[in-house]
């Protein structure tokens, strides 16, 4: 890519409108200072004391994180949280953020804030070291009236986006955002503005998702097959160009160390491998930024080869933020890639 084309792409996004549509979580960060440790008196079990806390949007609200590093100019998250603590935190840190319209981001009782509770043991000199993390998750069905009122803020504004990113990170389908019904309605609204990006991702791989565009990791892809032992890049792009095709929506399967393959409709593909390793890395995060730089290219305009390169460097410098699940901003990524051809 040139930078000249880079900057024709980027100087769209300020003007873009993007929908993100998803399970929204609470990421808290517990910080603790070993130096201060001590024994409990009552139980005699060791104290973790907490010398920091710090908040922000995670799962699809890294998704969101990402967009608005890149400027994109307005942002409208699409979920849920509680009537809760957390749900006051989660709302307070997507507000903070540039671009971004709470107005189709429901608050109701019916469901606690999904909330990542990450404590993290700080020493000097040292990445931080993450200990067990403290999850508190919805695990009943999400209620008819809370998807319908997710489907209405869909169908709200379908009409005003340039993409919309969908989601899905719960573990057990049917309790978080995206049900059947909801699914249901992204395929209407894709097949009414079949032009538009939709970009889905879930944590369970997308079988039965509509004809959207599909980013997934190799496993997923594998899966999806109908495969289950790893296959090389090959069959890799052989199987992505087979799965795009009968889907007519371009897939995009992302490999780790080596790289992201796009295959489009017609049967091109495309391989790009990652930026190599700088020192220690911490990948929570990666694939997030991976598809927020893809909705973002291709809304802009972006080829295919051009999005996987936003995504590459995108990924390589999130991977190498440590205790924080982080995000890229145009800079970053102009400087990452003109670094990497000017090796």
């Amino acid at each position: 890519m040139t930078p000249r084309r880079f900057q024709t792409i980027v100087r769209k996004y300020p003007g873009l409108r993007i929908a993100v549509l998803g399970d929204f979580s609470l990421d808290r960060y517990l910080e603790i200072d070993p130096a201060r440790s001590e024994v409990s008196i009552e139980t005699g079990l060791r104290v973790h004391n907490v010398v920091n806390v710090r908040a922000q949007p995670g799962s699809a609200g890294t998704i969101l994180n990402n967009l608005s590093a890149l400027g994109i100019g307005a942002l409208f998250p699409i979920g849920f949280c509680g009537v809760d603590g957390e749900g006051f935190e989660l709302r307070e840190a997507l507000r903070a953020k540039p671009g971004v319209a709470l107005d189709h981001f429901l608050q109701t009782s019916a469901r606690c804030t999904f909330t990542y509770c990450k404590p993290l043991v700080l020493k000097p000199g040292k990445p931080p070291q993450e200990l067990n993390r403290l999850d508190r998750k919805n695990w009943s069905p999400t209620p008819a009236e809370v998807q319908n009122q997710i489907i209405e803020s869909l169908y709200a504004v379908d009409d005003l986006v340039d993409a919309i990113v969908v989601m899905d990170q719960v573990d057990v389908g049917g309790t978080g955002v995206i049900t059947p019904a909801v699914l249901e309605a992204i395929h209407t609204v894709s097949r009414k503005r079949r032009r538009l990006p939709v970009i889905a991702d879930s944590r369970r791989g997308l079988r039965g998702y509509p004809p959207v565009i599909f980013k997934m990791n190799g496993a997923e892809l594998l899966a999806l097959s109908g495969r289950s032992k790893t296959q090389g890049l090959p069959i890799v792009k052989r199987r992505a160009a087979e799965l795009a095709r009968a889907n007519a929506r371009p897939v995009f399967v992302t490999l780790a160390e080596k790289g992201i393959v796009g295959a489009e409709p017609d049967g091109r593909t495309v391989h790009l491998p990652s930026w190599p390793v700088r020192g220690a890395i911490d990948i929570v995060g990666a694939g997030d930024a991976v598809t927020a730089n893809l909705a973002a290219a291709l809304a802009a305009g972006a080829r295919m080869d051009e999005a996987i390169e936003f995504a590459n460097a995108a990924a390589s410098i999130v991977i190498h933020q440590l205790g924080t699940t982080g995000t890229a901003s145009v800079v970053q990524i102009k400087e990452q890639i003109s670094l990497a051809k000017n090796q």
